[in-house]
């Protein structure tokens, strides 16, 4: 059994968590970061287009890539520390949803966390790439609250009905 772990930051400790909890001993667990390239292209936008051409060696943006796979590798060397057994560390860069699904294709689940609104019940505690990975993993998905659910009380009315003829 292939267990796969989307450590993302602020939410990977309920994830690792739960991999710890839900995957049996004998499952590989796979500890996955995925990297945006926004913050890097950007800054190797600037560059190009305001600060000048000819000087790679300045261009910012390769520095950011340099941090950006560093925090990573943070991040996953925290998240094997807690997990506290075996695990295999992958870090992808690209469009996350798509990185996300494609680290899943053959594997048997996928844990991640909610990142959006978790005030309350219901769909908005999803933000759009968590979204797209649940709308399309070609596993079974594992869905945790990085902390206590809301109350129940909190899910939207439900939406009127049409009066019965």
């Amino acid at each position: 059994m292939v267990v796969v772990v989307w450590i993302v930051e602020g939410t990977w400790p309920a994830c690792v968590d739960a991999a710890r909890r839900h995957a049996p001993a004998d499952a590989e667990v796979v500890l996955l970061h995925v990297t945006g390239p926004d913050a890097a292209d950007a800054a190797h936008g600037a560059f190009a287009g305001l600060l000048g051409r000819g000087h790679p060696e300045r261009d910012p943006g390769t520095r950011v890539e340099h941090l950006a796979a560093a925090s990573a590798e943070t991040l996953l060397h925290a998240a094997a520390d807690r997990l506290a057994r075996p695990c295999t560390r992958l870090e992808r860069t690209g469009r996350v949803e798509h990185e996300v699904v494609a680290a899943t294709d053959g594997a048997d689940l996928l844990i991640l966390a909610r990142d959006g609104d978790r005030t309350r019940l219901g769909p908005p505690s999803l933000a759009p790439p968590s979204r797209f990975v649940v709308d399309h993993a070609p596993c079974p998905v594992l869905l945790v609250w990085p902390e206590p659910a809301p109350p129940v009380t909190t899910l939207p009315p439900a939406p009127p009905r049409p009066p019965v003829p």
